[in-house]
């Protein structure tokens, strides 16, 4: 059977956001949309009975999740680039553990994808538990906003305002130059075609790398026709160790792609 809709979870120890995350999705997913969901356990060499309880306890609940064990912890990248030669499917969702669904909001980006072959990539309207939309939608990086971002969150209001699209129509589509990877939508042939993430981010910046290898060969858009929530966390900035993944992911950014400064 032909598959519409993959759609990739990576797990570390967090199977409590994964059961309600898949939970919500199952609930409000059109049963239309034929979909197959994949948890990638980066966390499983050290996983406690209980969280193998709720494993078992998920997959007994939904006859479309399948449960895959990457033995060791591979990354955000690497970990959704496991299933990238097996997916079969006409769409594919890179989605965090913590992403809570409220509406069928498959449904309406799947259409406007159908009808808009220059678009290969969606971020929806993706907002916090308290409906406020969350700031995910960013110009092209520099070092300067990344700087700000990371050490002087306080100030160039301004700067920030526009570095985080905020002056934008969201009652509109509108291209985006870089959408955080909590939620994404993109056509798997092209997915597959740019050979999934760069695997060289261990975590962070992988997004912004995929995202601007989508926009040289594609669009990726704001489509304001579907909403998601996000149990918004910034990690790195309260965890040392991810804080030194963040730099060490800035450094290859930058490299790769050029030193743009401001």
């Amino acid at each position: 059977m032909s598959i519409d809709l993959s759609v990739c979870i990576i797990a570390y120890h967090n199977f409590d956001d994964i059961r309600v995350a898949i939970s919500s999705l199952e609930k409000y997913t059109s049963n239309k949309i034929r979909k197959q969901i994949y948890i990638i356990d980066n966390g499983s060499e050290n996983a406690t009975k209980n969280e193998k309880e709720k494993i078992d306890n998920i997959l007994s609940r939904y006859n479309d999740v399948t449960y895959i064990d990457a033995k060791e912890n591979l990354g955000f990248g690497k970990g959704n680039n496991y299933i990238l030669p097996i997916l079969t499917s006409k769409y594919h969702c890179i989605m965090n553990p913590d992403v809570i669904f409220n509406e069928d909001a498959f449904s309406p980006i799947i259409e406007y994808l159908d009808n808009n072959s220059s678009v290969g990539m969606v971020i929806p309207n993706i907002v916090d538990e308290t409906g406020n939309r969350v700031a995910v939608y960013r110009q092209e990086l520099t070092i300067f906003d990344m700087f700000v971002r990371m050490f002087f969150k306080n100030n160039f209001k301004k700067r920030q305002e526009w570095h985080t699209m905020q002056y934008e129509d969201y009652s509109k589509p509108f291209q985006v130059p870089f959408g955080q990877g909590s939620f994404l939508v993109i056509k798997t042939e092209l997915f597959k075609r740019i050979n999934g993430f760069d695997e060289r981010y261990f975590m962070y910046m992988e997004d912004a790398d995929l995202c601007k290898r989508v926009n040289q060969v594609s669009k990726l858009m704001y489509f304001p026709g579907a909403t998601v929530v996000h149990k918004w966390q910034r990690g790195s900035h309260k965890n040392k160790k991810l804080f030194k993944y963040h730099i060490e992911s800035m450094r290859h950014y930058f490299k790769k792609w050029g030193y743009k400064w401001i």
